[in-house]
């Protein structure tokens, strides 16, 4: 699919008593709730999706019934079989899941591997509403929030592939997956620098000891940022992982061509028989929107992520095709070169970055980049709101930049350009080339017109820009990403399925903390939300988090990603639900059937 439709693709509390947990099987909580941003809306003959996640989302159309579902096959009026077919602009960085913090690693890795928990997929509810939901775990218990212990279901087995063969999943896989997540280098160890051990107690028992109480913990299971289980024959030199996948996943991976296409088989011996429904999944390598556009109209992929200024038009031309438009909840900012990269530069005075942010009309960029006038006039319901350092769509947790509860640094997402230019004049910008770096190859069409929008509105405010596009996988993520660069850099950020993963990324120990931001204040507030188990305590510290960054615009919230997406479906698909984060092959790809 469009690089843009990926990003659309619990533990909580358990009741207090004294301060502590009461110990049970924690499925609910504190994380999540009162989302519910934008309605999203299944149009034309059935479904509506978008480029990127978030919003209402509404059942699909009902199928044609090959059967009756009984109690004995409650999938009954489902049809099995057959291959699906979707699209992807680029190859992933790595196969092996800790081998790279790249979401395409991460992505790749949910055909084939499983985790504890994963994020529940529903027809009718919005992904960003709903909790963790037991993948590989039986349970995750807890009686004070910090000590857990995380069951396995008992029998479950790896793919029958050699040399593991379909052996049995035990904590043996648990610990050789931890040891390798948290190895000196790993790219991804910061993810989980608050559990201080994991523990096997015997095959199917785990404890887990968090360096504070969670309310959060079995979200953080479900993260593919994290720990997925692989057998431990990938870490003893039984097969490498950088180049084949065995793991527990619905699919098996039968066929990588590089540069050309993905095929995948279901899982027979998958533990949420008798899904996958399909038998087989495929992921054409097209790096062009306009061809995998053609490929779509064609009947060739069953689904795309479609650009907002071709959905009314597609939708006049195939009044079958299905649709779903949902308002993500995905982060686009500008970030700027830190103090070791770039220690005389412009951008260390605060009042740069403000005008900078101040250049930038988040209205307009809206309308350039999801068309929203025209679908309005057209009756569909898309809105434009504006990303914070929590981005729109993730509902009681973002902090409205245009509300009153903003505070002073509300001013600095206003477009202002004769203040911005004071501002400018004040930090001493005396017209030094500024570099403006992009990847414009990964993310997608509407991306990129956006960066492209944004450069010339800096242009055009005063500032000396100079554009640079990089490739992602060779530049942009090794090295821009992680902070290593000179200049302003334009990009998205990681939809973290759980809130708290914004924060250490951008303003913590993570090696990607891009600017390398170090602000006392924001640290103590992520410290506070991390272990606060009430949802308006927390909601308080997350929303002075998006104060102190306002006024101080250590990131510059974009609206690439802020507007509603769109992704359509052939008349066949059904099956259509939403995820967030990066789960979708595991969360939503083994729902899809196809009614032919």
């Amino acid at each position: 699919m469009d690089r843009e439709n990926y990003w659309a693709r619990l533990g909580a509390t358990s009741a207090k008593s004294g301060g502590r947990f009461s110990r049970r099987t924690v499925l609910r909580g504190t994380a999540l709730g009162g989302v519910g941003l934008a309605g999203a809306a299944l149009i034309g003959c059935g479904g509506d999706d978008e480029d990127e996640p978030a919003g209402t989302a509404v059942a699909p159309p009902t199928a044609t019934s090959p059967g009756v579902a009984t109690a004995a096959d409650p999938f009954g009026n489902i049809k099995r079989g057959g291959t699906m077919v979707e699209s992807d602009t680029s190859d992933p960085s790595a196969l092996n899941p800790y081998a790279s913090a790249s979401f395409t690693a991460k992505g790749i890795a949910a055909y084939v591997y499983s985790r504890f928990y994963k994020i529940a997929a529903r027809p009718d509810a919005n992904p960003y509403s709903v909790d963790a939901e037991p993948d590989l775990a039986e349970s995750a218990e807890t009686e004070d929030g910090q000590h857990w212990v995380v069951k396995l279901r008992p029998g479950l087995t790896f793919q029958n592939i050699a040399p593991v063969s379909g052996r049995e999943i035990t904590t043996e896989d648990v610990v050789a997956s931890w040891e390798r997540l948290t190895a000196e280098g790993s790219p991804s160890s910061t993810q989980v620098a608050s559990w201080t051990s994991l523990e096997a107690v015997d095959d199917y028992t785990i404890n887990v000891t968090l360096e504070a109480p969670s309310g959060t913990f079995v979200t953080e299971l479900a993260d593919t940022n994290k720990l997925f289980i692989l057998p431990r024959e990938a870490f003893d030199g039984g097969f490498d992982p950088a180049t084949q996948m065995i793991g527990s996943g619905p699919w098996i991976l039968d066929e990588y061509q590089t540069s050309v296409r993905f095929r995948f088989s279901r899982n027979p011996d998958y533990w949420d028989q008798p899904k996958p429904f399909v038998d087989h999944y495929e992921i054409a390598i097209i790096p062009e929107y306009a061809n995998s556009l053609a490929q779509f109209r064609a009947g060739n992929l069953h689904m795309q992520g479609i650009q907002a200024d071709d959905v009314l038009s597609l939708r006049q031309e195939n009044q079958n095709f299905q649709w779903r438009g949902l308002l993500p909840a995905l982060l686009s900012f500008m970030y700027f070169s830190p103090e070791d990269q770039s220690p005389d530069a412009p951008w260390r005075d605060e009042r740069f970055r403000q005008a900078v942010s101040m250049l930038t009309d988040r209205d307009t960029l809206t309308e350039l980049g999801y068309n929203v006038r025209a679908l309005q006039d057209a009756g569909l319901d898309v809105s434009i709101l504006w990303n914070n350092v929590v981005p729109a769509g993730w509902g009681i947790w973002w902090l409205d930049p245009r509300g009153s509860d903003i505070g002073q640094g509300g001013r600095f997402f206003e477009y202002n350009p004769d203040e911005a230019r004071a501002l400018l004049d004040a930090s001493g910008y005396a017209g030094e080339e500024v570099p403006f770096i992009y990847a414009n190859d990964i993310y997608g069409a509407t991306f990129n017109r956006v960066a492209e929008a944004v450069s010339n509105y800096l242009r055009e405010g005063g500032l000396n820009v100079s554009v640079e596009t990089q490739a992602y996988t060779a530049q942009y993520f090794p090295q821009t990403f992680a902070g290593n660069f000179h200049g302003i850099a334009f990009g998205y950020q990681t939809p973290f399925p759980e809130v708290g993963g914004y924060f250490n990324r951008m303003f913590g120990d993570d090696p990607n903390n891009h600017g390398r931001i170090d602000d006392p204040e924001i640290r103590n507030l992520d410290e506070l939300q991390r272990v606060e188990l009430d949802a308006d305590v927390r909601r308080g510290y997350i929303h002075d988090i998006q104060r102190l960054n306002a006024e101080h615009m250590y990131y510059v919230p974009n609206q690439a990603g802020a507007g509603t997406g769109w992704t359509g479906y052939q008349p066949e698909v059904r099956g259509i639900v939403q995820t967030r984060g990066y789960g979708i092959a595991t969360e939503v790809h083994p729902n899809f059937w196809l009614d032919v």
